[in-house]
């Protein structure tokens, strides 16, 4: 597809460099945007040199397939056969965005970001025809209405500095034969979310240095607690939030307290990014199940599919 083909998705003038899309105008960052900005374009740039990342990309397209109910990838690519164009806002380094590119090679496919990530994603990706990327704020794209056949915002919403405005955008810029996939965290224990507030506070007096330290040292927790090996039948504590039932101390901790992430396979620099992930931006908005749902309802749209753990929602959504 070329510039002039591209430009009829586009509501402003564009041009293309290489696979990367350009818009002819200045979108404004607010404060707090830029923050999630600068944190996420650090972290993707430190998760692109570690040699275990594709550990983390594996486990993250197999667990696309599950939260957006598909019961394999070939199921997934029959649902893709019809899709001419798909988005995949918050691309990162643009692993998911290659992925759909890969089995929709019929489709454009545009990865959208607001971070540096965006262009290592596009010289990682830059034999892919039919994948370009766009460095832009996902809450104003710059993409007309209605004209996206598959619109994907997974795991980053609750990033944008008003997830509500952000989930209208996406849902207009949605054709009215297409869908939308979406993931938002889920509101947790109370002490949990108190202690996630007072972060999402205080991330703008805590130098990137300090943050990383401060997630090796929750990875570290979160990696001993792991070893204790201790299981524990917890009474349920309905003014905490706290349900009752067998714990292991480490998720216990994780779930109700303090996010101290350990993955065993993928490792300690993995681990630790995943906690830096989740302190260090100043927005991570989290909903409940009746939150998530309204916001589908309030722009119209059908719940086609909806998933639920202790950690997210996610839903495919149609007009």
């Amino acid at each position: 597809m070329n510039q002039h083909q591209l430009q009829l998705f586009f509501d402003k003038t564009i041009y293309i460099q290489g696979n990367i899309i350009f818009i002819e105008d200045d979108s404004f960052i607010e404060k707090n945007q830029g923050q999630t900005k600068e944190i996420f374009s650090n972290k993707w740039e430190v998760d692109n040199e570690n040699s275990d990342v594709q550990k983390l990309f594996n486990f993250q397209l197999e667990w696309f397939l599950k939260l957006y109910g598909f019961e394999s990838e070939k199921e997934f690519i029959l649902f893709l056969k019809d899709k001419r164009i798909i988005i995949d806002t918050g691309c990162g380094l643009g692993y998911k965005a290659a992925w759909f590119a890969k089995l929709a090679p019929h489709a454009i496919v545009i990865g959208i970001d607001i971070s540096n990530s965006l262009e290592i994603a596009a010289k990682n990706f830059k034999t892919y025809k039919n994948l370009f990327f766009l460095k832009r704020d996902i809450a104003e794209t710059g993409l007309k209405k209605a004209c996206i056949d598959f619109t994907v915002c997974d795991q980053v919403i609750m990033h944008t500095q008003n997830p509500i405005d952000t989930f209208k955008h996406l849902s207009e810029i949605t054709s009215n034969s297409g869908h939308f996939a979406c993931y938002v965290y889920a509101k947790k224990a109370l002490p949990r979310e108190l202690i996630d507030d007072y972060f999402r506070k205080e991330t703008h007096n805590i130098s990137k240095d300090k943050m990383w330290e401060f997630s090796e040292q929750l990875t570290e927790l979160g990696k001993r607690l792991s070893e204790l090996n201790i299981k524990f039948e917890s009474p349920e504590i309905p003014l905490l939030g706290i349900k009752g039932g067998e714990y292991d101390i480490q998720r216990f901790i994780y779930w109700n307290f303090l996010k101290c992430f350990w993955k065993e396979d993928w490792g300690f620099q993995l681990s630790k990014s995943t906690n830096f992930d989740w302190y260090a931006p100043s927005n991570a908005q989290r909903f409940s199940k009746l939150d998530f749902i309204n916001l589908g309802q309030s722009n119209g749209l059908i719940l086609d599919f909806f998933h639920e753990e202790e950690a997210c929602y996610s839903g495919v959504f149609s007009k």
